[in-house]
């Protein structure tokens, strides 16, 4: 089983623990940056915490943080999954590149937390997605495979790629429409792995749920730029460091679903602003976008729980209800 480590506030301090079936573990570790523990000292305790178990808290009465700190990097993939691009009417169901986008850390939110609706917000969206966790720094270009994925990464981790349609696809672009804060819902913990865990990514299937709805349920077997490859490529950009999160994108089944719209976007093309207000007035009446007091829970997990990146629950709240 991969070891599971929350991030939660203990009287406003923040704190790692080592979950430890219904007890948590408290680490003797800087928790103010998610890179203190992706260093191999901080992996360490953590093991070592687990081996000796004797858990000090109890984890229904924690307040969970989000085990990613907005001082780290999210850094996202988009259209990676054979099922959304052919949803959107690509059947090949594989774009012939990678597609890489930033988003803003500070949209990271625990697990649990709601997102707010901006007030002009009206196409709101939901992505179940599987994140990476970086253990080790990349500062040059490197050749990273499956054999050593597990040098660079160390841990796996839920997120909700929350997205406000009506601002991305106008727009043509991702950053703005998916970094508004609280739509990062991350956690609710970080998911340790080596490079036995690493091999199994494939068997990891997520689901989200709306009101109790199914709405998306894939294998990550889906994906179509798996994290080595992807890792190899942005080397080739940019640096990360421990603790950057990275997201792997999201299956089919969101509410999303014009092939016209999208292919437009994909192509790059602008069309005039009246066809986007008639795509905006037509995805008005689509019941699959989210609504104020729509509940969203999310689960990504193998089927014999050897990995599980847990649980979230988040409730859509209008913006003035803050």
């Amino acid at each position: 089983m991969a070891l599971n480590v929350v991030r939660y506030s203990d009287a406003g301090t923040a704190r790692w623990g080592v979950v430890l079936g219904s007890g948590v573990k408290t680490l003797a570790l800087d928790a103010s940056s998610t890179a203190s523990l992706m260093t191999d000292e901080g992996l360490e305790l953590a093991r070592a915490a687990a081996a000796a178990g004797d858990p000090d808290r109890q984890l229904a009465d924690l307040e969970l943080l989000c085990p990613v700190t907005t001082d780290r990097q999210l850094i996202a993939q988009g259209l990676n999954y054979s099922s959304h691009l052919k949803e959107v009417g690509l059947p090949s169901g594989r774009l012939p590149f990678n597609t890489l986008f930033r988003k803003a850390s500070s949209c990271l939110a625990p697990a649990d937390s709601p997102v707010i609706r901006p007030a002009h917000v009206a196409l709101l969206d939901y992505e179940v997605e599987i994140g990476i966790v970086m253990r080790k720094a990349i500062t040059a270009p490197v050749k990273v495979s499956l054999d050593n994925l597990a040098k660079y990464v160390g841990a796996l981790v839920l997120h909700n790629d929350v997205s406000a349609r009506d601002v991305q696809l106008p727009q043509t672009q991702f950053y703005k429409g998916k970094s508004y804060r609280t739509f990062g819902p991350t956690g609710p913990w970080l998911t340790l792995v080596d490079a036995e865990d690493l091999r199994r990514f494939n068997d990891i299937e997520v689901l989200l749920e709306v009101n109790g709805e199914t709405r998306q349920r894939a294998f990550a077997a889906d994906i179509s730029y798996k994290p080595a490859e992807t890792l190899t490529e942005l080397s080739e950009i940019q640096d990360v460091g421990p603790g950057d999160l990275i997201v792997t994108g999201t299956p089919g089944g969101t509410a999303v679903k014009s092939p016209g719209a999208l292919k437009m976007f994909i192509a790059r093309l602008l069309p005039d602003a009246k066809r986007w207000k008639m795509f905006i007035e037509n995805a008005l009446q689509d019941p699959d976008y989210l609504k104020d007091g729509d509940e969203m829970r999310a689960v990504a997990r193998t089927s014999d729980g050897a990995l599980d990146l847990g649980e979230q629950h988040n409730r859509i709240i209008p913006e003035s209800s803050r």
